[in-house]
């Protein structure tokens, strides 16, 4: 059976703030350098730091196994063009979403000046109907509603056509007969 798999993380901002500055080679080895650019570009770079790596944290949490076995860009964080976050899983994550039947990772982040909170949702292969299943059993229901109609007119127009037939039949035997 199919399941939705939920991981949640919170990370406090001022901390993420204070590992970065005490460790300048944090930022290389635990974040992508597209989040690095991306993070550097923001008022507050600490602020998507942190929910970044709640990211994580929350997508590991999902798949039931935490950074064991890991490496710390085996889940980053990329934006779709729409501007929503998009979850990217790489080497250990990867196969153990695979192993886990995941087709997709939902991913919302948020952050207040405090605090930075990232909920991730994956959806098995198994919990989401087939589209194409779906759109061929209305299409099926389409074509029988059409057939069906068709079928309707069909009749209609045949009982039109009898019921003009006795009316003529009806004028023809009640009109008087012509002598040449």
């Amino acid at each position: 059976m199919g399941k939705l798999l939920v991981g949640v993380d919170l990370v406090e901002v001022a901390r993420m703030r204070r590992a970065l500055e005490r460790t300048p080679r944090l930022k290389e080895r635990l974040f992508t350098k597209g989040e690095i650019a991306y993070c550097e570009r923001r008022a507050k770079p600490e602020q998507s730091f942190a929910a970044r790596f709640a990211a994580r944290e929350a997508v590991l949490k999902a798949l039931g196994c935490g950074f064991s076995g890991m490496g710390w860009k085996d889940v980053s964080v990329e934006i779709a063009e729409d501007g929503h976050p998009v979850a990217i899983l790489e080497g250990a994550a990867r196969a153990r979403a695979e192993e886990r039947g995941v087709e997709e990772v939902a991913l919302s982040l948020s952050h207040t000046d405090a605090v930075a909170c990232a909920n991730a949702v994956l959806i098995t292969h198994d919990v989401r109907p087939a589209p194409k299943a779906r759109a061929s059993e209305r299409d099926a229901l389409a074509s029988s509603f059409k057939e069906a109609r068709s079928i309707v007119f069909e009749l209609e127009r045949a009982q039109r056509e009898a019921e003009e037939e006795r009316r003529e039949k009806a004028e023809r035997d009640s009109s008087p007969a012509r002598e040449e």
